[in-house]
């Protein structure tokens, strides 16, 4: 399910942008308002959705989210003019945000404790996996059209979602057992160390939560190296056919930087099981960002292989990580609300990272400023994370 998710709403939507240029010659400031629209319903809806995720489960909002991203590329297929690609980019964004990254990750954070990392890293490779599927999006759109290549990956969304969505139960108490297999109460009385159960004793509720300088020092790490990737989604395609590169061409650039993340984030994620999480996210961000400074200056073949080779070991190795580690430090209790929350600032600034990259390029002719700009976002944020401390409980008070 990500990994349909990740092709059509994240990795592959650069692809997209230059079928809906071709067709319609709008500019790119123009298509990016959807996309600053949608970071704008993001950020009103994201606590929203987390809460709904932890009161009602990730598998209805599942079915309910992909539904709407089915319908969203059916109305996609239809449109003339530019209000209506972002009405139907809104209700695909909708549906991404209702069932996408957010319901799955909650998924996944329910049934693990122990070797969360890995098992983050293991199921995020669904947005990797979306990135393989890049140059055969931009085959279909060269070839059909982006109407028949929408019509088809709506109606693939929407039969895809009801036999997936039985397979799904929200928590192992769903089937009586419990996070790892392990009954807590049993294993406790059968060896009493409470830290063979588990590697997470904290439940915190939102209120603990927002209490603690490790969610706003998180919550701002995160945001600093995710404005770079959602605006490399939506621009990093049309940067390389500026430069001379076919759009089949460009998209196997994702295609090679997406292979290399794809192990790296295995690795991760068994890494940050091992040794101090923040640690490990620190070295993937500070990769991240150089690739991301070379890409910003990039006007050749070689340039552009190497920031691929450095972005897709940074951007792999933070996924899971950034995501994991509010589970470590926070619980299973209010996942999705906490990481809604969350997610809250960064739609705010995502809001205006692509759309202010569309304008340097619509006024310069280049992206080096605006590239240039999120890198050094991302060395600051690298830095930052150095600083968080799993947070106590017992000191947040109720």
């Amino acid at each position: 399910m990500l990994t349909l998710m990740s092709l059509n709403v994240f990795q592959g939507i650069g692809t997209l942008l230059v079928g809906l240029e071709r067709n319609f010659g709008w500019s790119r400031t123009a298509m990016s308002g959807a996309f600053a629209m949608a970071r704008v319903e993001g950020a009103v809806l994201g606590p929203i959705e987390g809460y709904l995720i932890d009161r009602l489960g990730s598998r209805k909002l599942i079915l309910i989210g992909y539904l709407l991203m089915g319908v969203g590329f059916l109305v996609l297929a239809t449109i003339t003019k530019l209000w209506q690609f972002y009405m139907s980019f809104l209700i695909i964004t909708l549906g991404s945000g209702l069932g996408g990254w957010l319901a799955n990750i909650s998924l996944i954070n329910n049934w693990f404790n122990k070797k969360r990392n890995l098992a983050m890293a293991c199921s995020l490779t669904g947005i990797q996996l979306g990135g393989f599927l890049v140059p055969c999006l931009a085959l279909a759109i060269d070839i059909y059209g982006f109407r028949w290549t929408s019509i088809f990956m709506g109606i693939f969304f929407i039969l895809c979602t009801l036999p997936v969505t039985k397979i799904i139960r929200n928590r192992p108490e769903d089937l009586g057992s419990y996070p790892d297999g392990i009954n807590p109460d049993i294993a406790l009385a059968d060896n009493g160390n409470s830290d063979s159960i588990s590697n997470n004793d904290n439940e915190f509720t939102v209120k603990q939560a927002l209490k603690t300088p490790a969610f706003y020092l998180i919550t701002t790490a995160h945001l600093t190296s995710s404005i770079a990737a959602v605006t490399l989604a939506l621009h990093l395609v049309p940067k390389l056919t500026d430069i001379g590169f076919s759009l089949g061409n460009a998209g196997i650039v994702v295609l090679f930087y997406t292979a290399l993340a794809l192990p790296v984030q295995l690795l991760s994620g068994y890494l940050a099981d091992r040794f101090r999480t923040a640690n490990i996210i620190f070295i993937f961000l500070i990769l991240q960002s150089i690739g991301i400074a070379i890409i910003s200056i990039a006007e050749t073949v070689p340039m552009v292989y190497l920031f691929a080779l450095l972005y897709g070991i940074g951007f792999g190795g933070r996924i899971p990580l950034l995501t994991a580690i509010r589970g470590e430090y926070f619980g299973r209790k209010a996942f999705a609300t906490i990481m809604g929350l969350s997610q809250l600032p960064n739609n705010l600034v995502m809001m205006g990272a692509p759309l202010f990259a569309g304008y340097m390029f619509d006024t310069r002719g280049d992206y080096t400023i605006p590239f240039l700009a999120f890198a050094i976002f991302g060395f600051l944020g690298a830095f930052l994370i150095l600083f968080v401390k799993k947070p106590n409980i017992a000191t947040t008070g109720s």
